[in-house]
């Protein structure tokens, strides 16, 4: 009789026990896995172009056959730390003040990946994540800083194309490497044996360039490195070479850009070519790291049961617009992929609604069923996957702006329709705008702004209605100033050292005294 009670009160805690492990995060445990994988300076538009395509990317066009390419996605700033501030926030940057690269989000921020925990998910990361405040370089901040003082100043090296190894050295970025090999550890050995739904970060730093150590120290990058292995899957018969504005013609903002990038020398266009030709084959090396998550999945048995997103921080212009890198809201720097495949997502399936990083936030709440969900600026991409008559309503326009270094006003972008608008500073009474119709100009050189005033008023008032641009241009200035102040206070008698012996030091060398001056200047003049 004792043995018998003694059974039922062991089935009874049993079952007590399960019942309560099924409803920890407010949720069974049969939610669906993550895999994020994020790169750096992937341009967009190089997914989903089939045959077309100039760079071989079979990993991605994977993707892109057994899942949904959302075809107009953006970054919500144009650069490293406040685009990933945006995207682990869920918020737009002036409401995060991610103002640069060192200007990011606290330490202990609510992101995602806390969100996630709460609801009972496991997440692991691995790679560049590059969302906190605090980190890049001294002069990367002072730059920024220091971007509305009256000078001009190459920080950045020379843009050049670097040829290493031979035919078969398929492994150049080796963090990256390193970072996808224990990635792909994790999915095969340790992801089988989670008891609850798990996510996976994979951030990678390509197809970014690499250092330029002539630049000193902490150089910037403008190294674009490859090997012969990864310029075979190059097409290099559908490399083309952008067209350039003449300077005379070139928007004030663009030339500053330019400028500051050390793009206003000649280039050959062999220069040019390689450039693209080596950056193409950096985006191969990166197709090649998912590719190698991609069957580490696969052979752990959880692909059936995991949604995968494949996405980067931002483009990389290569050339286009007389510059390189980012920092800008042109089509190379700003549109980004967005590529997904999981469970009941339609294969083969191709999007042209307008979405953009800050909606990679409430998809992971809506994908983790999660109970009390944030309030965010972005929207979830789930519902698009179903036909239009079952979509819910969302926004028909993105939001994307720029505060960092390299351009010497705050940058708002708007896009709608074909259409995207793009206004500086204070707006157009400070210095003409932009407007661009991607569908007649998809090169945008052929600013409508003059054109069309009435649909720069009727895009700048909607933008208003979104931001109030000018009172955060004044914002931001108002923090690049303080900023300055007591970065310049604290290093005392070594100010000058300090500041000739930044990234720009070729150019601040010609006239030291002059460049002081005008900092001064700066300092002193009303906001």
């Amino acid at each position: 009789m004792k043995m018998k009670n003694f059974k039922k009160d062991c089935t009874a805690v049993f079952l007590l026990f399960w019942w309560l492990s099924s409803i920890v995060g407010g949720a069974r445990d049969d939610r669906k896995n993550i895999v994020f994988v994020i790169c750096d300076s992937m341009d967009g538009r190089l997914i989903g172009q089939g045959p077309d395509s100039v760079v071989d990317l079979p990993n991605l066009n994977y993707m892109v056959q057994n899942g949904v390419n959302f075809r107009n996605t953006y970054t919500n700033s144009p650069i490293c730390c406040p685009s990933r501030s945006a995207l682990w926030s869920g918020l737009h940057t002036h409401v995060t003040q991610s103002w640069n690269n060192y200007k990011g989000l606290p330490r202990h921020y609510p992101t995602w990946q806390v969100r996630l925990e709460q609801q009972g998910y496991h997440t692991q990361v691995y790679g560049k994540t590059d969302y906190v405040s605090g980190d890049h370089s001294e002069s990367n901040r002072v730059e920024a800083w220091t971007r509305n003082v009256n000078f001009t100043l190459a920080q950045e090296g020379r843009p050049t194309p670097v040829l290493v190894g031979n035919s078969s050295t398929d492994r150049i970025q080796l963090k990256d490497w390193l970072s996808t090999d224990l990635a792909s550890k994790w999915l095969l050995h340790d992801a089988p044996k989670q008891q609850k739904p798990w996510l996976l970060y994979l951030g990678l730093n390509l197809p970014h360039p690499y250092p330029t150590p002539s630049m000193g120290e902490k150089p910037g990058g403008s190294t674009f490195m490859t090997s012969p292995y990864w310029l075979k899957k190059v097409d290099s018969s559908k490399v083309t070479i952008p067209k350039w504005l003449p300077f005379s013609q070139m928007h004030p903002v663009d030339y500053y850009s330019s400028a500051t990038k050390n793009c206003t020398s000649d280039f050959t266009r062999e220069e040019i070519m390689k450039i693209r030709e080596y950056y193409y084959g950096m985006c191969a090396e990166t197709d090649a790291m998912l590719g190698q998550v991609l069957d580490a999945l696969k052979a752990s048995g959880q692909a059936d049961s995991t949604y995968v997103f494949f996405t980067s921080d931002h483009g990389e212009l290569a050339m286009e617009h007389r510059q390189f890198y980012k920092m800008s809201m042109y089509e190379a720097s700003a549109h980004v992929p967005m590529v997904l495949t999981g469970p009941d997502v339609p294969a083969g399936k191709a999007l042209d609604d307008l979405t953009s990083l800050v909606d990679v936030f409430p998809t992971f709440m809506d994908i983790a069923n999660a109970t009390k969900s944030p309030a965010l600026n972005g929207t979830s991409l789930l519902p698009l996957l179903k036909d239009s008559a079952d979509r819910q309503e969302r926004p028909d326009w993105v939001l994307s702006q720029y505060h960092g270094c390299n351009v010497n006003m705050s940058t708002y972008m708007l896009r709608t329709g074909s259409l995207k608008y793009i206004t500086f500073g204070d707006g157009p009474n400070q210095v003409s705008s932009q407007l661009f119709d991607l569908d007649e100009d998809p090169d945008e050189l052929h600013n409508l702004a003059k054109e069309r005033p009435d649909l720069v008023r009727h895009l700048d008032d909607k933008l208003r209605e979104l931001v109030d641009y000018p009172a955060v241009t004044r914002e931001v200035q108002e923090y690049n100033r303080e900023s300055f102040s007591a970065w310049k206070a604290k290093l005392g008698s070594r100010y000058k050292d300090e500041i000739a012996n930044l990234r720009w030091w070729k150019d601040w060398q010609k006239d030291p005294q002059g460049n002081e001056e005008r900092i001064e200047e700066w300092l002193n003049q009303p906001i």
